[in-house]
């Protein structure tokens, strides 16, 4: 139980600066997993749709919906936030360009 033999790690954080590629980048990226997502989730509701619940339990009929409901909903979730994520990355790029621009002229 002695310590003395531990070397103590140190933490070093890299802060890497935001650039506007960096974000038009990132944009794309989270844009395209937007859109996969979303086409996922369109597959899935088909999929659904042409495969219609038979059973005569009214309890089996509602938790069955309950889930197919639930599941196209946690997919179209992840769908929108990928999508705010592009909205938010592209707006911080031209955020940042307009930054750059208005301190090249104010220099």
């Amino acid at each position: 139980m002695n310590d003395q033999n531990i070397t103590p790690t140190t933490e070093t954080t890299a802060s890497v600066a935001a650039t506007p590629l960096r974000c038009l980048i990132g944009a794309i990226i989270s844009g395209g997993m937007g859109y996969a997502v979303y086409s996922l989730m369109i597959a899935i509701a088909t999929t659904f749709a042409k495969k219609p619940i038979h059973s005569n339990n009214e309890l089996v009929i509602k938790i069955t919906s309950a889930v197919r409901t639930l599941v196209v909903g946690i997919v179209a979730l992840g769908s929108g936030i990928f999508a705010i994520v592009a909205i938010g990355l592209f707006a911080l790029g031209v955020q940042l360009l307009l930054q750059n621009f208005t301190k090249a002229k104010n220099s």
